[in-house]
């Protein structure tokens, strides 16, 4: 028996609503312009692949468009890559009018600008050859397609070379925002940045090379098969469509804005009044956003993700006004339930007063000018499973007395050296140093594991080569360099941290403090490495062999198996080794 057929159809219609709902929600909108500019990206991809081929001969590259248009030029691929263009150009005009002011971030304004530009840079040459080709039935070849534009018109070819250029830079730049957050992108964004330099390199230099090879070839006769009579009636077809095509786009654009200025004189006359505890008091039409205000009045106010409600960063307290405010939507709800926030703190890019209120940004914003270049964009705080390190000197007190400062400081840079190089090499973050101290981070572009292994095999490569510096000055120095170290392994904030030039990734919470803690506890048993036991076994390293201890961190609720490791060589070469073969 069907037992959804017992309910009563009173509780089942509702789920119609929530569908539709979902369907025009905003995360979905989003959504569908992310799939869509997905679909995008890759016929770019696959068309100025198969242009580079011309590098290899005209034969070759010919041979790929078959392939190609195999894909594209089928019926599911002709519908699935003009869908997602039609979706991707409406969703693209819907966001610009939503946006209730135009001031925003250059990298954002770039990337729109080239999303604009691109319908008119492209239309002339898809309607040129896809277009001209179904009316006349001319095959659009590579020789044909690079004699119009390198030969007959080079003008012609000068702008699709643009084109090419504004198209990749534009689907760069919105992969680069789609995937910035990803823990693994760090890692990998120099070789996506080889490519996105590759990519359009190559394809313009096999235009240049294929326009070459044409300029020496003969004009080859078309095929008996094309009705040469239809020609000139296809080239004022062409032409008639390339030009409404560019007048039809551009009264898009056009209507937009007017929709734009029109819905401004309108939100003018119910003005809602923002007012800060710091004193400022913006006036802006209903409809705007607390962010969008605050840009507009040049007051700074923090949003990491520019404004998508994908992080906190730009939350705000309602001080007052909050009766009759409208109820956060999904985005924003997620975002707020993720962080546990209070019924009187709302997300600023996505919260829509409609009446007056007060608000007090709660992470307090310098100039952005302040931050270095880059910073908001690679190293949002974000809560990442790491290894942490902490490396200290023995009795650096007792070493450093009577020495002259400047003796001090070579002693140092010849320590700091020798442990920026083992963690480097590890594969490891050198954060900070605090002192004679040093802290370092791993695992932020790998697994917890593999961090936990790199922690100590740069802590064996540090004694090692500390005991290699106190040979070389053995006669300078009253005893040899001894150092304690502490690791361990957990979850950890992770972002970028600090103030003005002073600023960098970083890692703060329970993790750091309790890897500082086994480096004190190295020190009061007398060991040179005191590890936690979750990072032991993490490591994949037998430490079967060494004491454990229990100890009670401070700040923690619960006591913490730690493994001693003392000082020696076999442990050295044994952590090198197992690294090496892992």
């Amino acid at each position: 028996m069907d037992k959804t057929a017992a309910i009563p159809t009173s509780t089942r219609q509702p789920d119609k609503p929530r569908r539709l709902q979902w369907l025009v929600s905003e995360r979905s909108l989003r959504t569908a312009r992310l799939v869509s500019g997905l679909v995008m990206m890759a016929f770019v991809i696959m068309h100025l692949g198969n242009l580079s081929l011309s590098l290899i001969s005209l034969e070759v590259a010919e041979a790929g468009r078959l392939w190609f248009l195999a894909i594209w030029r089928s019926l599911p691929g002709t519908v699935l890559l003009y869908a997602a263009l039609l979706t991707h150009v409406a969703l693209v005009l819907r966001s610009l009018y939503r946006r209730r002011s135009l001031i925003m971030p250059l990298r954002e304004a770039a990337q729109v600008l080239a999303g604009l530009a691109i319908p008119l840079l492209v239309a002339q040459h898809v309607i040129g050859t896809r277009v001209f080709h179904e009316l006349t039935g001319v095959p659009d070849t590579y020789e044909f397609v690079v004699r119009a534009l390198w030969i007959t018109s080079p003008g012609v070819g000068l702008t699709q070379a643009i084109a090419l250029a504004v198209v990749w830079a534009h689907g760069c730049l919105g992969l680069h925002f789609w995937l910035r957050y990803r823990v693994w992108y760090p890692a990998a964004a120099p070789w996506f940045l080889i490519a996105a330099v590759l990519v359009p390199v190559v394809s313009l230099l096999a235009f240049a090379h294929a326009g070459q090879l044409v300029a020496l070839m003969e004009r080859r006769p078309l095929p008996d098969s094309v009705d040469q009579s239809l020609i000139p009636g296809a080239l004022e077809t062409v032409y008639t469509l390339i030009d409404a095509t560019y007048v039809f786009f551009g009264a898009l654009v056009a209507g937009l804005f007017a929709l734009r200025t029109l819905r401004r004189r309108r939100e003018r006359r119910n003005l809602v009044e923002i007012r800060y505890e710091s004193g400022q008091l913006v006036r802006v039409p209903r409809g705007h956003s607390v962010l969008e205000a605050s840009r507009i009045a040049g007051i700074p106010h923090y949003s990491v993700c520019g404004g998508r409600g994908r992080c906190s960063t730009c939350r705000v307290r309602v001080t007052s006004g909050q009766e009759e405010q409208p109820l956060a939507g999904p985005v924003e709800e997620l975002t707020l339930t993720r962080i546990h926030a209070g019924p009187d703190v709302r997300l600023a890019c996505q919260f829509r007063p409609v009446h007056d209120l007060t608000v007090m940004p709660l992470l307090a914003a310098g100039q952005e000018r302040a931050l270095p270049i880059g910073s908001r964009q690679a190293a949002p705080g974000r809560e990442q499973e790491i290894a942490v390190l902490f490396c200290d000197i023995r009795s650096f007190t007792a070493l450093a007395d009577h020495r002259l400062p400047y003796d001090i400081v070579f002693l140092l840079n010849r320590y700091f050296a020798v442990v920026g190089k083992a963690v480097e090499q590890s594969g490891g973050r050198l954060d900070k140093f605090i002192g004679d101290g040093a802290m370092a981070l791993f695992g932020l572009g790998t697994t917890k594991a593999e961090a936990c292994r790199q922690a100590l095999a740069a802590s064996a490569a540090i004694i090692a080569d500390l005991a290699q510096l106190s040979e070389e000055l053995a006669g300078d120095i009253p005893a040899p360099l001894r150092v304690a170290i502490g690791i361990h392994a957990g979850p950890a904030i992770v972002g970028a941290m600090g103030y003005g030039g002073v600023m960098g990734v970083t890692a703060i919470g329970d993790t750091v403090n309790i890897a500082s803690r086994l480096e004190s506890a190295a020190k009061e048993f007398n060991a040179a490495i005191v590890i936690s036991d979750d990072a032991a076994s993490l490591s994949g390293i037998d430490m079967s062999g060494f004491e454990t201890r229990e100890i009670a961190v401070r700040g923690s609720t619960r006591p913490h198996l730690i493994r001693l490791v003392p000082e020696g060589v076999a442990f050295t070469a044994q952590v090198i080794e197992a690294e090496t073969a892992a």
